[in-house]
């Protein structure tokens, strides 16, 4: 018996000896000639399309003026109070957890009394 992979069940199945021999991705064109439209709008090629084809403003350029403004404040303070509030609430967490894991090693190296 002759198996051939098949791509629909992704296992072995049996089959012809022809077809055991000939792969899917070897075997010769039968025509030469173009597939008719599956859909009723025409496909685009590459070449046809827009260099930028979404909707949108490219604000990069604005960005980038906005961020290397020389105002003396870090790139992450920037924005404001959001970025202020962000920032300390993520030191005032650092700070936390290690105090805490600090008092942990310090209750777990010493002995308890029984």
């Amino acid at each position: 018996m002759y198996y051939k992979f098949s791509g629909f069940t992704q296992k072995l199945t049996g089959s012809w000896a022809s077809a055991a021999y000939s792969p899917q991705v070897l075997k010769p064109v039968t025509s030469s000639e173009a597939s008719p439209l599956m859909f009723a709008t025409p496909t685009k090629f590459a070449s046809e399309t827009a260099p930028y084809d979404y909707a949108g403003k490219n604000k990069v350029p604005e960005l980038q003026k906005f961020f290397q403004k020389s105002d003396g404040l870090p790139v992450h303070l920037k924005h404001g109070l959001p970025d202020q509030m962000l920032s300390r609430t993520t030191m005032a967490l650092t700070l936390g957890g290690t105090i805490y894991c600090l008092i942990a090693l310090s209750m777990a190296s010493q002995p308890r009394n029984k």
